[in-house]
């Protein structure tokens, strides 16, 4: 558990894409989606950088993320990116690779009870924007 403390942001934010878009996926098909270019295009909506974002600027706001959470998402925030998806701006996506980062952490030190908590948080705030 020591050994994912000491990982650089963007390697839990590589975690963290993975297990996000599983449970976005997961949580569509759950709520009775069953075309792929419907799920698709539905997923885009909670997984978008732009989205990802958005729910932490709201956390960093309301202070819903313990203090180890919010180290780990200015580890992901500060981490230096050598790339950058073209259709956002930098500052954009370093906030979304810090939503990563807390994921792939969570996921990583098997804390299963948070991580969901989290999630539920994410998809409960984009689904009332």
């Amino acid at each position: 558990m020591d050994k994912y403390k000491l990982l650089n942001g963007v390697t839990l934010a590589y975690m963290g894409d993975a297990v996000y878009e599983l449970r976005i996926r997961e949580y569509l098909i759950n709520q009775g989606y069953t075309k792929v270019n419907e799920l698709h295009k539905l997923a885009i909506k909670y997984v978008s950088a732009t989205t990802q974002a958005k729910v932490i600027y709201e956390w960093e706001k309301t202070k819903f993320l313990t203090d180890e959470e919010y180290s780990i998402v200015r580890r992901g925030r500060n981490a230096k990116i050598n790339h950058g998806r073209l259709n956002v701006d930098v500052l954009t996506y370093k906030h979304s690779t810090s939503f990563e980062a807390l994921i792939g952490y969570l996921y990583l030190i098997n804390e299963s009870r948070r991580l969901q908590e989290i999630i539920q948080e994410a998809i409960r705030m984009i689904e009332s924007w």
